[in-house]
């Protein structure tokens, strides 16, 4: 057997992963077990955002009135929430800690400066204060 033959079955056997393009804000894709919410994607929606899992997870616990837990690439709400509830939320977070609001580009990172926190536009230079969660 070739390498191209091994190849191609190898890419049959894998599973395709949803990939974000240049910015790109995920749908949640999970479903309820009981009274929990299970999100299964949460992993790759933190990724596209280019944000810390934990400050995520932080403001949906606040926004939606739910605790939580991180397990691998899933988050685990507490209660039974609709996943337009918890996209509207993503998209809020988005553009509370995420985009520029000067120029509204997603180049930006988090930064604690002496217990404030602060979004530091990479495009534009723009430093803008943000409230902690």
């Amino acid at each position: 057997m070739g390498y191209e033959s091994l190849l191609d079955q190898a890419y049959e056997k894998i599973e395709p992963v949803e990939e974000c393009g240049r910015f790109e804000i995920l749908k949640v894709k999970g479903h309820h077990e009981g009274t929990k919410t299970i999100i299964t994607n949460f992993g790759q929606v933190v990724n596209c955002i280019r944000r810390n899992p934990e400050h995520l997870m932080k403001f949906l616990n606040k926004e939606l009135a739910s605790s939580s837990e991180i397990k691998g690439e899933r988050l685990i709400l507490s209660r039974k929430l609709s996943s337009k509830d918890i996209n509207d939320r993503i998209e809020k977070y988005v553009k509370r800690f995420v985009l520029c609001p000067k120029c509204r580009k997603p180049d930006t990172e988090l930064k604690d400066v002496g217990g404030k926190v602060f979004l530091n536009c990479l495009a534009c230079g723009e430093k803008y204060e943000v409230h902690k969660i």
